[in-house]
């Protein structure tokens, strides 16, 4: 963590009374990602969103919160927020599998250039190592 990155920890954590896990910059989705302890997403967001506006007003910068779960397929459900999958399953050791038959919902998924689903990779390795692919069926 850098000196700026823990000024927003203790910033959103002050506001929002939520206790944080991890920050980073999401250079894909050019927002501020926080992820928070089980349980605290509600506490987090406020009622109706009124701490993410007032920490997005501060901070002029967009933001996300992420809800952590231990289990790594609950842990990509709250990642791909508001986008629901029909099913996640992870059929060999670090491949994880997503299914929908939207293609709305693959082409968000992935994104130009599979850009989304790259970054999805990298924030899921953060915290679960055996993570090697995910993928879009």
């Amino acid at each position: 963590y850098d000196l700026s990155l823990m000024k927003f920890i203790a910033l959103f954590e002050r506001i929002t009374g939520a206790r944080v896990k991890d920050c980073f910059q999401d250079d894909v989705l050019q927002r501020l990602t926080f992820v928070v302890q089980p349980g605290q997403i509600r506490k987090a967001i406020g009622k109706q969103g009124a701490n993410i506006k007032k920490l997005e007003a501060k901070l002029k910068k967009r933001l996300r919160v992420v809800e952590f779960d231990p289990d790594k397929i609950t842990f990509i459900q709250h990642m791909i927020l508001p986008l629901k999958v029909k099913d996640i399953e992870e059929p060999e050791d670090g491949v994880i599998v997503l299914h929908d038959d939207d293609m709305k919902t693959k082409g968000l998924l992935i994104g130009r250039n599979a850009a989304n689903l790259r970054n999805l990779e990298k924030n899921c390795q953060r915290y679960f190592k055996d993570v090697k692919e995910i993928k879009v069926v």
